[in-house]
């Protein structure tokens, strides 16, 4: 069985990744603006004074025109600290063998689903990391509602125009968010806002499941021997970021490599698009669409230079604990032989997910514990 490419994907991918690298290039007459040079993208998300954060996930209003404090995504959140991963990286390991014993249980013939099997292993570990005075109950509640929110929040991104305020998609993804809203409020010692708190854990679950899909999909495509476990995560960080693409709103007109982009305008950030970029990545540039995550033992290219995290006061505040978590998930994936049960193609609805990603594991290989 294969992966479809990234390359080939078409739609959103296809238009950013055929854009000319050239520095700052406009996807539409108006807009928005790519920057195609790490330089540039770096600009974009550390100047904050320049580059506004939209940080409306539910889409339920229009950011577009408000400017400095009155916009939301300027809520910025503290690093999972070293105590918060180590818990969370624990949390997994545990949930990830019990997830595999249910299914193994229940559906001995069936091709493990990683975007399945993936769901309440990341849920509960980002929980355990973010709410550590949670009793296991209550950490239950929190992970299982969150699920609920993200799989509710699903159709609302995936639309092409916001859905209708009284729709039964914003119904359905209104009273999830309440519910989550309603558990976390009840928690003990919450010094985040549950609206908040709730953003910040459905980023942490929803970015590592489908960053875990694409790692393991990635091992069961191909030989695995004499690989690193980080240099898997880096590698499959630059193929296939989940959050492949991040926007910025220019608060005034800027000037972006000689570009002038007016005030109010939208400007994109692709991980995916600068993991491409051949002065970023070690090796042979025509290698550089492939999966090779040796190509990290050549120290002369920063891993992570293609921004996976984001940058700036912005960057993703659980990329240690994401980082620990697909380690670990990868050093589970490197002691078995893996094997695609289904070609892999490329979801696009809200970043990008393998869908299916469904693998089976050989007989006579016990997973290390």
């Amino acid at each position: 069985m294969q992966m479809d490419s990234v390359e080939s994907a078409g739609g959103r991918l296809g238009a950013v990744l055929s854009s000319p690298r050239s520095g700052v290039v406009a996807l539409g007459p108006h807009g928005p603006w790519l920057t195609t040079t790490p330089g540039l993208a770096r600009q974009v998300l550390t100047d904050v004074s320049g580059f506004d954060f939209p940080g409306d996930v539910t889409r339920s209003g229009d950011l577009s025109g408000s400017r400095g404090d009155t916009r939301s995504g300027h809520v910025t959140f503290q690093p999972v600290q070293p105590d918060q991963v180590w818990r969370g990286v624990a949390v997994f390991t545990t949930e990830w063998e019990a997830a595999l014993s249910t299914h193994d249980r229940s559906s001995p013939h069936e091709p493990y689903d990683a975007m399945v099997l993936l769901r309440r292993p990341v849920a509960r570990s980002t929980t355990s990391a973010v709410l550590p005075s949670l009793d296991l109950e209550q950490r239950d509640l929190v992970a299982d509602l969150v699920l609920d929110w993200i799989d509710a929040l699903a159709p609302v991104i995936a639309a092409r125009r916001p859905p209708r305020r009284w729709s039964r998609i914003r119904r359905t993804e209104r009273d999830a968010r309440v519910a989550l809203y309603a558990a976390l409020a009840a928690t003990p010692d919450l010094d985040v806002p549950p609206q908040l708190t709730a953003t910040l854990l459905a980023a942490g679950i929803q970015v590592p499941i489908a960053a875990g899909s694409w790692l393991l999909a990635w091992l069961a495509s191909q030989p695995t021997a004499e690989l690193d476990p980080v240099h898997v995560v880096w590698e499959t960080l630059r193929l296939t970021p989940p959050t492949w693409i991040t926007a910025r709103i220019t608060t005034r007109e800027m000037d972006l490599g000689g570009q002038r982009v007016p005030a109010g305008d939208v400007v994109l950030v692709s991980p995916l698009l600068l993991g491409r970029q051949p002065d970023l990545v070690p090796g042979d540039p025509a290698g550089v669409p492939g999966f090779d995550p040796g190509r990290w033992q050549d120290d002369t290219q920063r891993p992570g230079a293609w921004l996976p995290f984001g940058a700036g006061p912005h960057a993703c505040p659980g990329r240690h604990l994401g980082m620990a978590v697909l380690t670990r998930l990868a050093e589970w994936g490197l002691s078995l032989d893996l094997s695609l049960s289904e070609r892999v193609t490329v979801d696009q609805s809200r970043g990008i997910a393998p869908l299916p990603c469904r693998f089976t594991i050989s007989d006579g290989r016990e997973p290390a514990r």
